[in-house]
Parts: structure tokens; sequence; C-alpha cells
């Protein structure tokens, strides 16, 4: 998976497949909706809960979208914060930049 910050989405592509990416999140315009993202900077998979953790930037918060079939639209996980780089740890404990205080918040 990768975030396409310009597209406002994250794209998956299967094992093989270069060709024909599948948006698995946001490409719904650039709003600040649930089912919407604004640029989009990084993302990463929560196996455990087989879902994508995304820094929405420019809606200022950090979204979890489900990977299952039929998900429309993501929930709020961190409100108000400038993210831009995500990273969990084997303890699942989730770390977050913020480019406007300059500090990484767990």
């Amino acid at each position: 998976v990768i975030a396409d910050s310009w597209n406002n989405r994250i794209m998956q592509w299967k094992h093989g497949d270069t060709t024909n990416g599948q948006v698995v999140a946001g490409g719904n315009s650039h709003e600040n909706g649930l089912h919407q993202l604004n640029c989009p900077t990084d993302v990463l998979i929560d196996k455990e809960t087989d879902s994508l953790i995304i820094c929405d930037q420019w809606n200022r918060r950090v979204v979890r979208w489900s990977r299952r079939s039929g998900t429309t639209q993501g929930e709020i996980l961190i409100d108000n914060i400038d993210c831009f780089g995500l990273a969990m740890d084997e303890q699942r404990y989730l770390y977050v930049s913020d480019w406007h205080t300059n500090e990484v918040r767990r």
C-alpha cells in the first residue's frame, strides 16, 4: 500500500500486478468527511485489526480504515495533529511525527 498524496487516496497493488492498482481508502475529493482524505502522507498496515492507519495531513488527523470489503469510511484515532509520518512497534504502540511541533508522539 502507498499514500498517493496529491490524489487524496491510498492505493494497493496485488503481488505481481504492477499495472492495476486499487483505491482502498479515500479517492473521494479532498474534503474532511470520514470517507475522504486530504493529502495523506503515510500509511501502515495493522495486521492485528486488519486495518490501515493513515496520516491524513491536511485534515490534521490520524485515521483507521478497515481493510474489510465494503468499508467506505475511516474512524478518527488522533485529531488536531499536524502528522507527517507513522510507525508501529512490536507491542503495537503507534508513533506519529508532528511537523508543526517538531516532535514524535506515542
